[in-house]
């Protein structure tokens, strides 16, 4: 008998979190385009077809593999009282072996933005690394001037690791990004921001 995976879905209080799906694609470009100025000023340069059918087709089936294979586990943040698609995290480049780590990327839309919708999606999403990955080390990277990513990350429990130097090309430029980790059982205290 073949058995099927079951496909992941985190609840919070007010979002539930999802792979994306080919029916989100006109919510998903609708948002990306009407965030556009909000977004590119922390973001790699869009491709030219970023927010075509194709693109977004490519992105789906990356993500259906990305997370059979476990490699990766894209979320959309799906508001549960309008179904309205807020922003997405990503947990990336996961890591087995010894090392048992994973990179944690996120946007949100703009008029979504700081009303603790994308701290509520990281809580959960840490959780679920940490029980069910089973991963002991999560890592994120942010603009130096990003305050309110920052703060985001420090409100979940990431701690300042330091800086990368030019880390990645941010809306056309390499740039240098402040490093933040959040560890399973984490003892380190509280640390000084950079």
């Amino acid at each position: 008998m073949l058995l099927r995976r079951r496909r992941i879905r985190i609840e919070t209080e007010r979002m539930t979190l999802r792979l994306p799906q080919h029916g989100d694609f006109r919510a998903w470009a609708s948002l990306r385009d009407d965030s556009r100025e909000f977004l590119t000023q922390w973001e790699p340069v869009w491709s030219p077809d970023h927010l075509t059918r194709k693109a977004f087709t490519n992105r789906v089936y990356w993500a259906q593999r990305a997370e059979s294979g476990g490699t990766a586990v894209p979320l959309f943040l799906i508001r549960r009282a309008d179904e309205a698609l807020l922003g997405a995290v990503t947990v990336d480049n996961i890591r087995r072996g010894p090392a048992q780590a994973a990179t944690i990327g996120y946007w949100i839309g703009a008029d979504h933005a700081r009303q603790g919708y994308m701290a509520e999606a990281l809580r959960a999403v840490i959780h679920y690394c940490f029980t069910t990955l089973d991963l002991s080390r999560l890592e994120s990277a942010c603009l130096p001037e990003n305050a309110a990513s920052r703060g985001v990350l420090e409100k979940c429990g990431y701690k300042y690791e330091g800086v990368a130097q030019s880390y990645l090309q941010i809306n056309g430029r390499w740039r240098n990004h402040v490093l933040y980790a959040n560890l399973r059982g984490d003892r380190r205290g509280r640390t000084e921001i950079g």
